[in-house]
């Protein structure tokens, strides 16, 4: 994923069109928890992990770091099951509501905002 070559993707072409995708052709995607309104983690998305995340009720992101698809939980457990997927304002960011099981993040910890809470000034 290079560039802003997207990919061959079963993503509905009218969903495709809206997006704006960064240079390297992913979206940001906010993983929300649906009941309480818990931020879990900022994953990205293109089109084919949204098409995945779409149809299967389970969160699918693009691994910036191993360069491949990656469906939340396959390995630890920690699975992200889709409530609702909705497109920001600009069309440039997701919120996908989900109901997590588990740890949200890879440290173990419950959401990746919640250990390192910056100071605010006075």
């Amino acid at each position: 994923m290079t560039g802003n070559t997207v990919p061959a993707s079963s993503l509905d072409p009218a969903i495709a069109a809206r997006l704006k995708r960064s240079a390297d052709g992913l979206v940001p995607a906010i993983a929300q928890q649906y009941d309480t309104g818990e931020v879990l983690m900022l994953g990205w998305m293109d089109d084919e992990a949204l098409h995945r995340t779409l149809t299967t009720g389970r969160c699918t992101y693009w691994s910036r770091s191993r360069q491949e698809y990656w469906v939340k939980g396959d390995t630890s457990g920690h699975v992200q099951h889709v409530k609702s997927v909705a497109l920001d304002c600009d069309a440039d960011t997701l919120l996908v509501k989900v109901d997590q099981v588990g740890a949200a993040c890879h440290t173990g910890d419950r959401t990746c905002f919640d250990a390192d809470v910056l100071p605010l000034g006075q």
